[in-house]
Parts: C-alpha cells; structure tokens; sequence
C-alpha cells in the first residue's frame, strides 16, 4: 500500500481543494493512503512535522469548491522557506532539514500543487525527493506556467473578476466615468486579457504589447460611449513614471480631461467559489498525478494539452516559456508563461474594436 504526500504551496487560489479531495478519492480507490503536509515546507520542518491523515471525513465534497487550501501553502512567519535560508545563509542546513523531514515521513510520493515558482524551485532541490516520487500539479490565477494550456484557478480568478467589472461597469455608466481596472497576474497578461474581453472591456493593457498612451487616450475619446473599463494588468510599465499601473494610467486619462477612478479588485481574483471547469480540470489533474505515480513517473508535472491531460518533466517546464532569475534565491530560474503574439484573444480583442497596445 503506498502512502502519498500532499503539499500546496506558492499563491493562493481557488481549485486547491477540488484538486486534494479528488486525489483522496482516486488513491482511496487503490488502497492508497493520503497525507496532507501543512503549511508547505513550514509545516514540514516544524519541531513536530504537521502532517495530517486525510480522508472524505476531513474534506468532504460539500466543501470541495471553497477556495483556498485546508493544507494551507505556509509563510507562517516562522522562516522555514527557501528565501528565508538564502538570507541567512543557510541553504545547505535548510535543504538537508528538508530532505530528513521528508525520510521521517516514510512517503512513498509527494503530490505538489504550486505555481511557477514552486515547481522550479522543486526541480533545482529534486535531489530532497530522490527518495520518492515527485509529482506536481500546476496551479496559478496568473497562467503563467508553461507547457500546459491551463492552470487550476485561472477559470475562477477569470469569472471573479470579471463579475467585479459587471458590477463596476453599472456605476460608471451612472456617472459617466471610465474605470481603470488593475489585475493581478504578474508579468503574463492572460488574465487581464481574458476577463477585459469577457467583461467587455474598451482596452486591455498587458506587459507583452507596447502601449501608447496617446493613442489609447483618443480611442477613449473617439468612442461611442461615455463610459466603461479599461483593464491594465500589473506586469505594465510606463517610461519616466512610478507607481500602480492603474493609477499612472488614470493620471493620464484625467490630465486628457476625461473622468475616471481607479478600481484594485486585489485579492478577490484568488477567492471565489471554484467554477464547475476548475473543478473538472482539478478532478482531472488529480487523477493524472495519481497515474504517474502509478506508472513510477517521478519529477513530472500534469498538463492539459488540447483535450488530454499528459505529463511533462520538470526539466522542461524549468527551461520553457521565458526563463528569468529568480531575485531572491540565487541560482534559481523560474520558469514563465506569456501572452503570445498569435493568441486569438488578441485577434478578436482587436477585431471588437479594443485597444490592446500597437499589435502588428
């Protein structure tokens, strides 16, 4: 009977739950036994290993579709973290902790749902896992992992935000006003881009287009309304200015005398009741994960790939996309996923008359 490991880390984000309850489903179904890690690698290294039994008693279906993680993803202030251990100087100690703490837990595999950051710092640590399998799930509002075609939470951070922009759209056609609307999503636009187009949006700025403000500013004028959004993602940036990307942004609107506030839906992207198609994906995910354990996969992560789900190494996802260095851990690359010029997002966008930056 094998017993497996489960750890959420990084970001939070809704789907975190569907993704673990399934997982105790499908190893229950092979006589498996389920672990959960609390709070990451806090948890893991605590005097006491915060490692709890799970079962359907401990996350039954009814409370699947919360978001968030009843495992927690750690920074519980006790710098038991990577980033903490780089500061102090003590990386080696922390990952010989790290990898003694796992042996104790006599785990046959580590399921880890994390985004980006979390998956490639896995695989520039795998040797901490050289005595299980590792398998991750990829899991981010910011769809900023690559060599998947989704991630679990994207669907749900898409649905609350564009809600919020329904609900903001009704007060700016009261009062004849533009809203700027600031999204999360780090440097990958494809949040931004996806809830501005379903919202609706009369522009959509993202780091991967160049924008300019004066032709944004008369599309704003030239159009046949007197309101609306305009959805920046945070990733923007503006030559010779500082600040929120949205604020820059309403400074210039109202400089051009045209009335606007600005609008920071913040961390409601990361809440939500998880939609019926991050649940499915998570459904999906799991059981994949569980596959690959089977198949004695290890340092893979799943991925939906058109209709299936497969499995990629973590090397790959290390390398692909648009690799940078990570600031804080030296050594480390992190991977990152990006708005390409041929998404037929962008096509449409520009089609329904949205500025979107000087496209080619």
């Amino acid at each position: 009977m094998k017993k497996i490991g489960i750890m959420t880390t990084g970001g939070d984000c809704s789907g975190l739950n569907s993704a673990i309850y399934h997982i105790i489903c499908g190893a229950n179904k092979r006589g498996w036994q389920t672990y959960g890690i609390l709070n990451g690698t806090d948890g893991l290294v605590a005097k006491t290993p915060q490692i709890v039994r799970l079962t359907r008693d401990v996350l039954p279906p009814e409370q699947a579709y919360i978001a968030g993680s009843i495992l927690r993803n750690g920074n519980t202030g006790q710098d038991n973290n990577f980033e903490r251990a780089v500061q102090t100087g003590r990386v080696q100690q922390f990952t010989n902790q790290l990898k003694k703490a796992l042996a104790a837990t006599k785990l046959d595999a580590i399921i880890l749902i994390g985004g980006n950051g979390s998956l490639s710092l896995a695989w520039k640590t795998r040797n901490i896992y050289s005595d299980m399998q590792l398998v991750c799930i990829p899991k981010t509002i910011d769809m900023d992992i690559p060599l998947t075609d989704r991630t679990i939470g994207f669907d749900t951070a898409v649905s609350q935000l564009t809600r919020f922009c329904d609900d903001l759209m009704l007060t700016a056609r009261s009062h004849h006003r533009w809203f700027v609307v600031q999204s999360m999503g780090r440097k990958c636009g494809m949040l931004a881009l996806t809830a501005g187009v379903a919202a609706g949006a009369s522009a959509i700025l993202i780091p991967e287009i160049k924008f300019d403000v004066d032709k944004l500013i008369r599309h704003i004028k030239t159009a046949d309304t007197d309101y609306g959004i305009i959805m920046v993602s945070e990733g923007i940036s503006l030559r010779g200015h500082s600040g929120e990307p949205a604020t820059m942004i309403s400074r210039k609107l109202t400089a051009a005398g045209i009335a606007n506030r600005t609008a920071f839906p913040e961390h409601i992207q990361r809440a939500g009741n998880t939609t019926p198609d991050d649940r499915i994906l998570a459904a999906r995910m799991a059981d994949a994960a569980l596959n690959a354990i089977a198949n004695n996969e290890t340092y893979v992560m799943t991925a939906l790939h058109g209709d299936d789900i497969v499995t990629v190494g973590l090397d790959a996802v290390s390398s692909a996309g648009r690799p940078e260095r990570d600031p804080n851990i030296d050594g480390l690359t992190i991977s990152n996923a990006t708005v390409d010029d041929d998404n037929p997002l962008l096509v449409a966008a520009n089609n329904m008359n949205i500025y979107i930056g000087e496209t080619k």
